[in-house]
């Protein structure tokens, strides 16, 4: 029972470090396309849409205002948020910058 706790501790230990290890670039994305405000969908997550030529993004932000930039060409980079996507919609990033 006690080499079992602590193997067990040990692997949960090494699998937080990897995750970590991981999640810090992987995690950050940069896309252009053309923001639009989010309308009926069948996800409700996120505050915009960035259109990509392949891809679509739901976008939230709570240092940038996302209106500012409706209906233009502009490149974001944020960072994606854990958990997402859901019900079939697009990944959810948080903005961080945004540029046109």
């Amino acid at each position: 029972m006690r080499k079992t706790l602590i193997l067990s501790l040990f692997v949960a230990v090494i699998s937080s470090c990897s995750s970590m290890k991981n999640g810090g670039n992987s995690s950050m994305v940069t896309a252009s396309g053309t923001i639009e405000k989010l309308g009926m969908t069948t996800f409700q997550y996120g505050t915009h849409l960035l259109k990509a030529d392949n891809k679509t993004y739901a976008l939230k932000s709570a240092s940038i205002n996302l209106d500012t930039y409706l209906d233009k060409k502009v490149t974001i980079k944020g960072k994606k948020v854990d958990g997402y996507p859901l019900e079939g919609g697009p990944e959810l990033i948080d903005v961080t910058s945004v540029k046109f």
